[in-house]
């Protein structure tokens, strides 16, 4: 792995492109496993075949839609899920406020690590969808479909086929999520702000597509873990595809580790020195009024403590960026690409995505990481041509 080292985080060491190997196991359970994955492969062939022909038709929220998501959930072993709410108690959930768990009209920030955060948000919320992109701060609606497509990188059977074109044709257009949120009121919106899949163990670079939210719109930050982790799919591809299906459905269970962090809004003011963007507690009164730069910088530093002793807190919140990771972020090599993207990301701005990013490494335990869609290319490229050599 040594070759492929300059795909690491250099102030963290961490990998976030490698695929994760299976827990070990003995050869006796061989044919246990091969008779989980006879069993489960077909029936999750039909639930999902169900899907694709009647029940997505089915109006959003619905009964059976939901049904429909957890039987793809259930069959393959997915049966204990172990849910927290930011700042809420153990046990009791069913006492949460409104304001705690995503609703309709607000945002998710969801980590991306694999095609079960898509089927979990599915069962849950019911969403709307949406793809990000690296230099850009629109963001295209897509279907439960095309999600679950693109966290292989590859394209949904459905719009080759051409039996998704009556959504696809709306699905290929790009608008802000504050337009987005606008046209379904009554929807909640699921961003993916890494804009691609990795192995869950570091937070890469925000795309600036959770900018372009309204700025009383209400973003819930959500991480999702899985144990075994090897269900995670880094590498795209179709071979990886079937080896993910396959380690799905020969595991005897698999656990999901769901964290939603507090609900935050983006405030934004005019760009000078008195007055910037912000990112705050959205339950905050401060958050609803205009404030000045004191203020808001006040409100960033208790909002950035408020998950201190909670239990999303660890050792890493205790930790500083190395230098490498402050002369990585801060030697300008991104504003071109964000100057692609419809404008330049400031530093207020920046500051947002951190923010988020930041409540993601929290609720996951895990780090950031100074990688994103580009390094990702090139590692695969990388993997791949020593797949290659590997072979001959």
């Amino acid at each position: 792995m040594e070759k492929y080292g300059q795909y690491r985080d250099k102030g963290s060491g961490i990998a976030p492109f490698f695929p994760i190997a299976p827990p070990p196991t003995t050869s006796l359970l061989l044919p246990w496993h091969l008779f989980l994955a006879f069993i489960r492969i077909p029936i999750l062939t039909f639930a999902w075949l169900v899907w694709l022909c009647a029940i997505r038709f089915l109006p959003a929220g619905s009964l059976l839609r939901k049904a429909n998501q957890w039987c793809l959930l259930g069959i393959p072993g997915v049966w204990w899920i172990d849910l927290q709410v930011d700042n809420v108690r153990r046990g009791s959930l069913s006492q949460t406020p409104r304001g705690r768990l995503p609703y309709p009209g607000t945002i998710i920030a969801s980590s991306y690590t694999s095609p079960l955060d898509v089927l979990y948000l599915a069962a849950i919320f019911d969403p709307i969808f949406t793809q990000s992109y690296r230099n850009s701060r629109l963001v295209r609606p897509i279907t439960q479909e095309t999600a679950l497509a693109n966290c292989f990188s590859i394209t949904n059977p459905l719009e080759l086929v051409g039996a998704g074109s009556a959504t696809s044709a709306a699905g290929q257009k790009t608008l802000p999520l504050a337009g987005l949120v606008r046209q379904n009121p009554s929807r909640i919106i699921v961003l993916f702000p890494e804009s691609t899949t990795s192995n869950g163990r570091g937070i890469l670079k925000l795309s600036p597509s959770l900018l372009s939210a309204a700025q009383d719109t209400r973003v819930f930050p959500v991480s999702l873990r899985y144990t075994p982790a090897d269900v995670v799919t880094p590498i795209p591809g179709w071979l990886e595809a079937l080896r993910f299906i396959w380690r799905l459905n020969s595991g005897q269970t698999h656990c999901i580790r769901v964290r939603i962090g507090k609900a935050t809004t983006m405030m934004r003011g005019p760009q000078s020195a008195s007055s910037s963007s912000t990112i705050t507690d959205s339950s905050s009164p401060a958050s609803m009024s205009p404030s000045t730069q004191t203020r808001s910088s006040r409100a960033t530093a208790d909002r950035a403590s408020a998950g201190r002793g909670s239990f999303e807190s660890n050792f890493f919140d205790t930790l500083q960026a190395s230098p490498a990771q402050k002369v990585a972020g801060g030697s300008g090599g991104d504003e071109s690409d964000d100057e692609a993207g419809g404008g330049a990301v400031s530093e207020a701005e920046r500051k947002v995505l951190d923010a988020v990013a930041e409540d993601l490494a929290r609720l996951g335990r895990v780090k950031r990481v100074n990688l994103g869609v580009e390094e990702k290319a090139r590692f695969v490229e990388a993997w791949r041509k020593g797949g290659k050599k590997g072979k001959k």
